[in-house]
């Protein structure tokens, strides 16, 4: 059995500071996959440093919507992020998208810094990685309108509603399930996942937030994800290694520029 994190954040404590654990422990539970994820451009550096270092890690670029107002203007993050693309272990763009609960940023500055995220992602064809907090129907329209409904990517830690789900498996869009999933509170969400196809499903921590039962509280690690994927199984009436199966060629099929030894 072979499983991918799809989204972790491999440079926040406690994990940058044991790496080598972080990463034996969730090999342990038959992880062998890791999608470290980009939140301002100045962690680039160091993303692609900790990809480098390890075969089963690769990064994305980019900013994330709460940093949206401290960044490049937005053809110069276009420019970067493009640039940065070249680089061997960078597999796509993000975290990008809206976030209207908390607003951080003006909503203005997340629109522009989303828009320079779906421009390199059709320029270099490459998945995006999309965060939206109370922000649904603008974020479907700058993909459908920005992205030409040709943007590829997924909806990370999926929190939203129905529609919302629906709307994105319309534009091709992949659905990731977080720890969140196995909260005793969140069945509604569960409700929801459930209808999401097996082929359009992905897994993630989004570590070091979301641990799942019984973890939660605690600060969370790639290792925890198998509580999320046990119980998104039991949730798809499928068994733990087909549901291994399908996530993890999923996230392959999606980040097409990932390439380690246990795929």
């Amino acid at each position: 059995m072979v499983l991918v994190d799809s989204h972790c954040h491999l440079d926040y404590e406690p994990m940058v500071s044991d790496i080598n654990g972080t990463l034996a422990r969730a090999e342990s539970q038959g992880i062998k996959g890791f999608l470290t994820i980009c939140t301002h451009l100045s962690k680039v550096e160091l993303l692609k440093t900790i990809a480098q270092a390890h075969e089963s890690i690769f990064a994305t670029v980019g900013v994330h919507p709460h940093e949206a107002a401290d960044t490049l203007p937005q053809a110069e993050l276009t420019a970067f992020l493009i640039k940065e693309a070249t680089h061997p272990k960078v597999v796509g763009f993000g975290e990008t998208g809206l976030d209207y609960y908390y607003e951080h940023s003006p909503k203005e500055a997340q629109h522009q810094a989303f828009q320079a995220h779906i421009e390199a992602g059709l320029a270099c064809d490459l998945p995006l990685v999309v965060h939206t907090r109370d922000a649904e129907a603008d974020t479907i329209d700058l993909l459908k309108t920005v992205g030409q409904g040709k943007a590829r990517g997924v909806m990370h830690c999926f929190s939203g509603s129905a529609k919302l789900r629906d709307q994105a498996l319309d534009l091709g869009f992949y659905i990731s399930v977080s720890g969140i999933a196995t909260f005793k509170k969140a069945q509604e969400l569960r409700d929801i996942l459930k209808e999401v196809p097996l082929e359009r499903l992905l897994v993630e921590t989004d570590s070091p937030y979301l641990a799942p039962e019984p973890y939660r509280g605690k600060s969370n690690e790639p290792a925890f994800m198998i509580e999320t994927v046990k119980n998104l199984a039991d949730l798809k009436d499928v068994s733990l290694e087909v549901m291994a199966a399908h996530t993890t060629q999923n996230f392959l099929t999606l980040f097409s520029k990932v390439k380690f030894p246990c795929a």
